[in-house]
Parts: C-alpha cells; sequence; structure tokens
C-alpha cells in the first residue's frame, strides 16, 4: 500500500512541478510528505485528482510498473533449462529439466535476501517436457514413457521410479511428449508431437501409433487415444471445471497459434495422426481423404467435414507471439482482476499472453490480450507459487527465442496496484461489450473515433502456416456505457461467424487519466449469441447514418503512406529515395561494387556479426533466410535500432503488408519478410557519411537480439 502510494506522490509532484513555481511546489511537497507519515490515502488521491484531473497522465504505464520479473538465483553448475514445474506441499517448488533432471528447489521466493536452495531429486531420464505432483510422487513425460517418480525413504530424493505407460518413438528428434495433466477422476492426459519429413522439412509426420494425439493413461497404466489432428502441442491443461485445453503451434495446416478445448474424438486440424484413425480403439470418425489442400479457411472445410474442432481463441502469428506454449489458469483474483482468466506463454517471443473465454452455442470461443514481455528466455512452463507469484520456466535451446539468455527460472510478481485494461471482451447479437478493471473517462469513452475493429482469417492448408486472409473492416457504429463506466457495448457492423475480430481503442483513458495499459484484443467469434440488440435510443454515441465515416486507424494511414511510397519507388530510380530495390539499377552499367551475401543462424543471429563497406559505394545485399523462422534484413541510422524494432511490432494487422518496416525516417534500406529457405537481394548506395549503423531483424520480437553492426569506412 504505501508503495503503491508512494508512485502516486511522486507522480503528482512531477505534475505540480510542471504546473506551478518552484516556492508553490516546495509548499506542496511538504503537504504531501506529511499525507505520506499518516499513510492517509484516500485523502491524498482525492487531493491528486482535485488539483490535476483535467490533466493527462505525464507518463505512458509500462508494464513492469504492476508486474516485475525476478530471476530466481540458479547455482552456475545447473542448467535450467526448464520443461516443467510443479508446486510441492511443502512450498518447495519442482523442476523438470530438458536434460532428463528434476530438481526441487527450497526458498524459491528468496525471502529475506537469501538464496534458494536446490537439490537434485532425480536424474537419468530423457528430455522431461512436464511436471505434476499428485498423491505423494511427481509424474512427468519423457520422450518415450510416463513416469512416475517417489521418494520412499524421506530423504528429498527420488528411489522409485516407475513406468506408468510407454509409447513408441522412431528416434526423430521432434516427437516430444508433453504433460500430463490430472483429471478429476485421477486420470492423465498428456499429449504426442509429430515427426516432419518429406518432401519439406516442416511436413508433419506420425512416424508411429498415437503421435499428433492426446491420450488419456490411468495411473494403472491402461492408454486410450483421446483426440488427434496436434501437431506441437506444448501446452495441456486440465481447468478448474475439469476441462482440457490445449495450444497450437503454427506449421503445415495450421495457420497460426490457437488454443483448444479437447473432447473425446475431437480433430484439431494437422492430418498426420490420422494415420492411426481406423483402429478399432480411435474415437476419431475424420479420415486422411476427407481433408483437402486449398487456401480458404479452416471454418469452411468443417463445415464439409463436422469432426474438425476449430479453436477456441487463435492467437494470431506475430502479432501475439510466435510460439504458443504453456496454459495456466487464475482461479482467483490474487494475482490482479483476473479470476477465470488463462496465461498462455509463448517461448518464441519470450512473453505472456492473457485469454478469458465463454461458451456460446456450447462451444467455447474468447479473446487474448497482450499481458507481460520483457522475459530473460523462451516462457515454456508457468506454475503458480505457495505466495500467490507465478514462477516462469524458460528454455530456448534448438528453439530460437527473443530472450537474452538460454535458459533460466523467473518469478512474476504483482505488487498490488491494478493497471488499467480492457478485462474482457464478451460477444454480443449487435457487436461485443468491453469490460474494464476500473471506470472509464465516459467523455473519451463516447468518442466512437476510439473504437476500430477489423475482422480476418487463416488458410488451412498443406503449406507451413498462413497470411491474414479476407481481412475487412466492421465499422463501429454506435456505443453504450454503463452507468458504473466499467462497461462499454459497442454496435459493429459487417460481424462474421469463425472470423477474427481485432478490437483496438484509441486514446480511452480511466476516471483518473490513467491510459490503457494494452489497447488491443483479439476476439475469436466462432457463434454470434442469441439475444436482443440494442435499439438506437438506448446507445450512449451512434454514428449518423446520413453523415460519412472518418474514422481511420494510425496503422491504416501508416499503409497508405507505404503504398504511396513504393509507387515513387517504381517509377523511379532515385536510389537515395528508394529503400527497397530488387533489381539492378540501370544507371549501375558496371554492376555492383560489391556483393554480400547475409544468412542467418540459429537463435535468432545472422551469420556475420559485423559487416564493413566504403561510402558511396554500389552494394547488392543477397539475404538468404536458411532458418526455421521468417526475418527481414532492415539497415537504420546510428542508434534507432530498438526505436524502429519497437514500431515494427506495433504495426498490427498491417504489419505483414508492410514487411514489418514502419514508416520510420531511420529506414534506409530493407529486404521483404522472408519464409524459411527463400532469398532476396536488394541494391542500395551506402550512407555517404561514414559511421556505424546497424541491421536488425524487424520481425516482430526479432530485433532485441537479431542484429549486427554494418561498419561504413
Amino acid at each position: 500500500m504505501k508503495e503503491n502510494y508512494f508512485k502516486s506522490t511522486l507522480r503528482m509532484s512531477s505534475h505540480l512541478l510542471n504546473r506551478l513555481g518552484k516556492l508553490k511546489i516546495l509548499f506542496l511537497t511538504f503537504l504531501l510528505s506529511c499525507f505520506s507519515a499518516l499513510t492517509f490515502v484516500p485523502a491524498s488521491q482525492a487531493f491528486y485528482q482535485q488539483v490535476i484531473s483535467d490533466d493527462p497522465p505525464i507518463t505512458e504505464p509500462n508494464e513492469e510498473d504492476y508486474y516485475q520479473i525476478r530471476d530466481v538465483v540458479v547455482p552456475d553448475d545447473i542448467v535450467l533449462e526448464v520443461g516443467g514445474i510443479a508446486l510441492l506441499p511443502s512450498g518447495q517448488l519442482a523442476v523438470a529439466t530438458r536434460r532428463g533432471e528434476i530438481w526441487t528447489i527450497s526458498n524459491p521466493a528468496m525471502e529475506n535476501g537469501s538464496a534458494p536452495h536446490f537439490t537434485k531429486f532425480a536424474e537419468g531420464m530423457y528430455e522431461t517436457l512436464g511436471l505434476v505432483y499428485q498423491d505423494g510422487s511427481l509424474y512427468t513425460s519423457q520422450r518415450g514413457e510416463l513416469t512416475r517418480l517417489t521418494d520412499t525413504n524421506g530423504d528429498g530424493r527420488a528411489d522409485l521410479y516407475e513406468r506408468v505407460y510407454a509409447w513408441p518413438i522412431s528416434g526423430h528428434y521432434h516427437e516430444y511428449s508433453f504433460g500430463p495433466a490430472f483429471l478429476p477422476n485421477g486420470n492423465m492426459v498428456v499429449t504426442g508431437n509429430v515427426a516432419f519429413g518429406n518432401p519439406r522439412w516442416w511436413e508433419a509426420e506420425s512416424r508411429v501409433p498415437w503421435r499428433g494425439w492426446s491420450m488419456i493413461i490411468t495411473p494403472e497404466g491402461d492408454m486410450k487415444p483421446f483426440s488427434s489432428g496436434m501437431r506441437s502441442p506444448a501446452g495441456i491443461a486440465v481447468n478448474s471445471r475439469g476441462e482440457i485445453l490445449y495450444t497450437e503451434n503454427e506449421g503445415d495446416w495450421i495457420g497460426s497459434g490457437f488454443l483448444a478445448h479437447v473432447e473425446e474424438g475431437d480433430f484439431h486440424g494437422n492430418p498426420a495422426g490420422l494415420r492411426w484413425a481406423d483402429r478399432p480403439e480411435s474415437p476419431v470418425d475424420v479420415r486422411r481423404e476427407d481433408i483437402v489442400d486449398s487456401e480458404r479457411p479452416m471454418y469452411e472445410s468443417a463445415e464439409r467435414v463436422p469432426g474438425i474442432k476449430l479453436p477456441a481463441v487463435w492467437i494470431p502469428h506475430t502479432l501475439m507471439g510466435i510460439s504458443t506454449s504453456d496454459i495456466l489458469e487464475a482461479t482467483d483474483n490474487s494475482f490482479g482482476p483476473y479470476e477465470g482468466h488463462y496465461f498462455i506463454g509463448d517461448q518464441g517471443h519470450a512473453l505472456i499472453n492473457r485469454i478469458v473465454m465463454e461458451k456460446v452455442n456450447g462451444q467455447y470461443q474468447g479473446v487474448v490480450f497482450p499481458f507481460r514481455r520483457g522475459f530473460a528466455s523462451g516462457v515454456l512452463r508457468m506454475e503458480w507459487g505457495e505466495d500467490g507469484a507465478m514462477y516462469v520456466g524458460m528454455t530456448d535451446r534448438g528453439w530460437s527465442s527473443t530472450g537474452e539468455r538460454g535458459y533460466g527460472l523467473q518469478r512474476l510478481e504483482w505488487n498490488g496496484e491494478v493497471p488499467f485494461e480492457m478485462r474482457n471482451i464478451e460477444a454480443r447479437p449487435d457487436g461485443f461489450e468491453i469490460e474494464f478493471t476500473k471506470p472509464v473517462d465516459q467523455e473519451r469513452a463516447a468518442n466512437l473515433a476510439h473504437y476500430n475493429v477489423t475482422n480476418f482469417t487463416y488458410m488451412y492448408r498443406y503449406d507451413y502456416g498462413s497470411p491474414i486472409i479476407r481481412q475487412e473492416e466492421a465499422p463501429v457504429r454506435g456505443l453504450k456505457i454503463s452507468d458504473d463506466g466499467l462497461r462499454v457495448r459497442i454496435v459493429v457492423d459487417n460481424l462474421r461467424e469463425k472470423y477474427v475480430h481485432e478490437v483496438r481503442l484509441g486514446e480511452i483513458h480511466s476516471e483518473d487519466g490513467i491510459p490503457l495499459l494494452h489497447n488491443t484484443g483479439y476476439y475469436t467469434l466462432n457463434y454470434i449469441p442469441a439475444g436482443d440488440a440494442l435499439m438506437d435510443d438506448e446507445l450512449t454515441a451512434i454514428i449518423d447514418p446520413a453523415q460519412p465515416r472518418d474514422v481511420v486507424s494510425p496503422a491504416t494511414d501508416l499503409v497508405q503512406e507505404e503504398s504511396n511510397a513504393e509507387e515513387i519507388r517504381e517509377e523511379s530510380d532515385d536510389l537515395p529515395v528508394a529503400k527497397r530495390v530488387t533489381e539492378l539499377p540501370e544507371s549501375w552499367v558496371d554492376g555492383p561494387d560489391r556483393t554480400i551475401r547475409l544468412g542467418t543462424k540459429p537463435g535468432l543471429q545472422f551469420d556475420m556479426e559485423t559487416i564493413e563497406v566504403n561510402s558511396g559505394s554500389k552494394i547488392r545485399l543477397e539475404f538468404i533466410n536458411d532458418d526455421d523462422m521468417q526475418h527481414n534484413v532492415v539497415i537504420v541510422q546510428p542508434g534507432t535500432a530498438d526505436e524502429v524494432g519497437e514500431e515494427a511490432m506495433l504495426l498490427g494487422l498491417q504489419g505483414p503488408e508492410m514487411q514489418y518496416v514502419p514508416d520510420n525516417d531511420n529506414v534506409l534500406f530493407y529486404t521483404a519478410i522472408l519464409r524459411p529457405g527463400m532469398s532476396e537481394s536488394i541494391y542500395f548506395t551506402a550512407p555517404d557519411i561514414p559511421g556505424e549503423y546497424t541491421y536488425v531483424c524487424t520481425f516482430p520480437g526479432h530485433h532485441i537480439v537479431m542484429r549486427g553492426r554494418l561498419i561504413v569506412n
């Protein structure tokens, strides 16, 4: 409480310093100090609002203002590539590693400034990628089996290793196994990754039975296949209602990552596992020949093949991460006002998103919001601690991550201050209802120009992933603000079932003048609910249909400017103006002075850390993306890589068509975004001013680590 009040006092003092003379501010600061000593929080907040309620906040809020990331100190000789985390009844934390070890950690919260203590509980296993405590034992999924580990003599180390159930493996490196998660009846659910094959390296193959499936396993070791269509099901959870959820990653037949509700007999999209669907123990009715390659949306295939289960919530690729991982349910409000919400990890972008779901027509659908970025490595596993903090287990070996480290364990702690956020978005017959964590400034919230809705979907095809397709605007023509200011219901034209709807808000503030921490959510509208639409006389604000609309999002402006710039480039060979020239300029009669071939290395790296060129020289840069992720090369002015990279992350739905290159004067030259195995050459004249420039990948999140130095001599 004192910490939060102190922050408010600092904000107020800074505001007053801008508004008043030095003598006045000394007196006011003295008064605030008196209030602080009395911890008279309500009166001080009222005084703060009375003095400056009409002014905007000094600074934009940051995630770290509410949720702090702390390292859990790990001894140097322990390689903690986290594959699973479990909270023990003692308050200790158990951590499984990809190296086949399990460690128990005493004092993981580092209370009183003391270091945690690590004890090796088990070892000698093969890539443990899940961990759960149940009835005195730890359970983990190895590459080829579900294992139960027990400390029978109480010395803190497992002395009994029991195979619960073993499944076949072919030996392919990608045959990871995830879980388990316990069902209310004591049975467990595990999931199996597919292998990769031919003719393309990323094509999913189920080389042995039940790869690409979920399986239900009893404590006695009986197994039954449960659902199919999984490709890389890294996240598996059983929620507080006893329902199975899993997360999927982009790949062949998977246009983007998603969260799905798993029921017996479901088929989730990837056909590799259907190789085993005709076996008598299979509950899945879909067959491989039912799945047809096309560039049409997944929901159209589901209309033709009823056994296809659509995602409950799409997690838009690049916009919200690239490699979906763990699922952690908030069962109370001890981590913020998010009871019933799900925190979803992303390994590739080292972040956590937040998902809220509702059932419409008996099926789950819902919204995904950003939550917290900036973890030290790829987020693979999450678990609640005894004190309500979230433990985040990380790894990036073989799975590139934007984090600065290869692995580790961190704590995410809430300081008790509630951010101003969209807490939830729910579907309505005529649009959506947005719930906020705090009452809105009703004057700002009544401005229809602050609401922009766009919908889109993905292809269901054999190729790897999908671009956004069938994107359309969904104009907001009216809204109603609740009396308490916590909800705004928006009336939206062009709602489309089975489409993702981006809801992007403008300059909406809370009653106390705080901007939104995050202004965008992506709602998967599988069904438009039944019910009554709002009548015009119920609306707080409405668009006059006789008047032309003039509501344009900033991102759309950027696209138009970029489009105009491309037209200019096509009409001119003026190289200082053109930022992406992909054909040899006619004026270069002797060709380029130098050709540079730039590739990639695993771990979000270019294969050259430094490139030297002479000022004014004619350069052909050939970029070869031999990685398994999308990349570009953007050359920027000295010291501006972070600025350009952060702007690229904010491009939203316009990012792909802009090649994730923002309209920024610091951008000098760039290639297109290249998919794995592609290459592109660009031609440019090196800057006249010598110095150290930067080349960087601006695919969302990559700029943090993927960059090099362009030395101009």
